[in-house]
């Protein structure tokens, strides 16, 4: 199984950083509201970057990471040096 640590753009601008093992899912429950609190009031959410990991354990790591350690403007710079379109990746076109 696979698990992802994702960042998500708000519709105000500001991210939201989780984990998941089904990214598409997760998005799709974020955009209808039910994902998390903070997204609710803040959708639509846009996924702008995401990371394969093959446990759990190191998704979650990467995630507190992302969370605790990065502000608004590093967040920023790991999207843009990272950029890439999961759904076509994927083929969810």
């Amino acid at each position: 199984m696979q698990y992802y640590t994702y960042i998500l753009t708000c519709s105000d601008g500001t991210f939201y950083t989780g984990y998941t093992n089904n990214l598409e899912k997760r998005i799709n429950t974020h955009n209808r509201g039910r994902g998390s609190k903070y997204t609710r009031s803040r959708r639509p959410v846009q996924l702008s970057y995401y990371k394969v990991f093959e446990t759990k354990h190191d998704a979650m790591s990467w995630e507190a990471i992302i969370k605790n350690q990065m502000n608004h403007n590093q967040k920023q710079e790991l999207i843009e040096k990272n950029k890439v379109d999961y759904y076509n990746e994927t083929n969810h076109q």
